[in-house]
């Protein structure tokens, strides 16, 4: 496993518990499940040819992986739902590991 592979994957699962574990104290673990799966967002992923490349950036390729996509989820962090929050945090957690992968 490479480090660029160790890094991705572990923020994509690991910074979402401690996410949930600081800013939902009382429902982390229903956080946690909900941040985990806006990892759903890669489904975008399936109308690119190839599906997978190691060499191509996400960020700004993908449509879920946009500038358009991420006001979207910034906006929720907005709303007074602490399950939207939660849906915001984790997508916008989950751009900011990608665009950190597009770096290494």
């Amino acid at each position: 496993m490479t480090f660029k592979v160790l890094i991705h994957y572990s923020f994509h699962f690991l910074f979402p518990l401690f996410f949930a574990k600081i800013f939902f104290r009382k429902k982390w673990k229903e956080a946690f499940i909900i941040m985990l799966l806006t990892m759903l967002i890669d489904l975008d992923h399936l109308l690119a040819s190839p599906i997978f490349d190691p060499n191509r950036c996400s960020i700004g390729y993908h449509p879920l992986h946009t500038i358009y996509a991420s006001i979207f989820y910034l906006a929720l962090l907005f709303s007074p739902s602490w399950k939207l929050k939660a849906v915001s945090i984790g997508c916008l957690w989950h751009l900011s590991t990608d665009y950190i992968d597009c770096l290494l």
